[in-house]
């Protein structure tokens, strides 16, 4: 079981940034997707135990995630044998939510560069 995060959805957003003609969407996912990785492999962006959670992180050109197993149980939390909690740690979200902004921004300057 592998745990990732897929860029989907777009197709609305596709279909109207395609009649821009010159607007390179595929390229600014891309680029998200890399900044990702790279996020999630510097310090702070997974947490580290052994580090297998870390170099288990991957990109291709749509997509960034995680090939460990147990990713989701991390991400989110999960129950212990005996009983007990152990909350989400959050990472992929906190990594995400500071991507939104650069994402949004790329996209707007590909919209502007339609334009000209």
């Amino acid at each position: 079981m592998s745990y990732s995060l897929n860029f989907s959805g777009f197709d609305e957003l596709t279909r109207k940034l395609s009649a821009l003609s010159s607007v390179r969407l595929e390229a600014v996912i891309a680029k998200q997707a890399v900044q990702l990785l790279q996020r999630a492999r510097s310090a702070g962006g997974t947490p580290v135990d052994t580090g297998e959670l870390r170099q288990s992180s991957r990109a291709d050109k749509n997509s960034m995630g995680y090939g460990a197993e147990y990713a989701a149980h991390v991400e989110y939390g999960h129950r212990t044998r005996g009983g007990g909690y152990v909350p989400g740690q959050y990472y992929l979200r906190a990594n995400v939510e500071q991507q939104a902004p650069i994402f949004e921004e790329d996209l707007l300057k590909q919209i502007g560069k339609a334009g000209e």
